[in-house]
C-alpha cells in the first residue's frame, strides 16, 4: 500500500476527531435524554470503532520512515507503508503500539454496554474490566508520548507537538478516573460515582478532540521544519473513551 504522507496524517487526525466528537456528544445529558440509552450506546460504540481506525493508521505511520521523516517536499509523494514493524526501541512505536490494543478493549467495552438488563456481575465483567484494560494501556502510550517530546523535562507550551502530547495525557487521565468510578457496586446495582464517570468521559473526549485538531498544524510545523513527530492522540477512549 502506497500513500501520501501528508494525506495519511489528514486521515488519522479525521478519524481522530470524529471518534473523540461522538464520545463528547454521547457523555452529554441532554443528547442521552433526547435519544435515549440504546442510541446513546451506539455513540460511544461508533466512536471507538473511528478510534481504532485512526490508531491503526497512526500505527503505520510511526513505523513507516517515509512517513515521520517526511518533509515539505517529499509530503505530496506516495510512499510504501510498512504493514509490519519491530521498533522496541522507538518511543514513537511504541506510543502507537500500546495505544492501538487499548482501542480494541474499548471496542470490547461499548460494544458490550449495549447489552440491556445485564447483571452487575456481568456489567464489571464484560465492560469495566475491558475499559479499565484499555485506559491503562492509553494511560502507557500518553506517557510514551510525552517522553516523544521530551514532555517530562521541557515546558514548551507553543510547540503544537508538546501540547498534543500533554492532551493526551489529560483525557487519558479523565478516561481513567471514569472508568474506575464505572465500577457497578454488586450490592447496589449502582456505579461508585455517576458524576465523576459522566464527567471523565466528557472532559477526556474534550481533551482528545483537541489534541486531534492540533495534528493538522503540528503536521504543517513539522514539514516545514524537516521532520515530522509522532505519538498518538488517542482516543477512549477513547472512550470509553476510550
Amino acid at each position: 500500500m502506497r500513500m501520501r504522507p501528508v494525506r495519511l496524517n489528514s486521515a488519522v487526525g479525521s478519524l481522530f476527531v470524529v471518534g473523540s466528537a461522538c464520545f463528547v456528544l454521547g457523555s452529554v445529558p441532554a443528547y442521552l435524554n433526547a435519544v435515549g440509552g440504546t442510541a446513546d450506546g451506539v455513540t460511544y460504540f461508533v466512536g471507538s470503532l473511528f478510534f481504532t481506525a485512526a490508531s491503526l493508521l497512526q500505527l503505520l505511520q510511526a513505523q513507516t520512515p517515509a512517513m515521520t521523516g517526511a518533509d515539505a517536499a517529499s509530503e505530496h509523494v506516495p510512499a510504501p507503508v510498512w504493514m509490519w514493524a519491530w521498533l522496541p526501541g522507538d518511543r514513537n512505536w511504541l506510543a502507537a503500539m500500546t495505544q492501538f490494543p487499548g482501542t480494541i478493549f474499548f471496542n470490547a467495552s461499548t460494544l458490550a454496554a449495549l447489552v440491556h438488563n445485564a447483571t452487575a456481575a456481568s456489567t464489571d465483567r464484560h465492560v469495566w474490566r475491558p475499559d479499565m484494560f484499555g485506559s491503562t494501556l492509553f494511560l502507557v502510550s500518553s506517557a510514551f508520548g510525552i517522553l516523544v517530546v521530551d514532555g517530562f523535562r521541557t515546558f514548551r507550551p507553543r510547540s503544537p507537538t508538546w501540547r498534543i502530547a500533554w492532551l493526551n495525557m489529560a483525557g487519558s487521565i479523565f478516561f481513567m478516573a471514569s472508568a474506575v468510578t464505572s465500577f457497578v457496586i454488586p450490592d447496589t446495582g449502582e456505579l461508585v460515582n455517576v458524576r465523576i464517570s459522566i464527567a471523565g468521559t466528557l472532559l477526556g473526549a474534550v481533551c482528545f478532540l483537541i489534541g486531534a485538531v492540533l495534528m493538522f498544524p503540528a503536521w504543517r510545523s513539522a514539514t516545514s521544519g524537516g521532520s515530522v513527530p509522532g505519538g498518538p492522540l488517542p482516543v477512549r477512549e477513547e472512550l470509553p473513551g476510550p
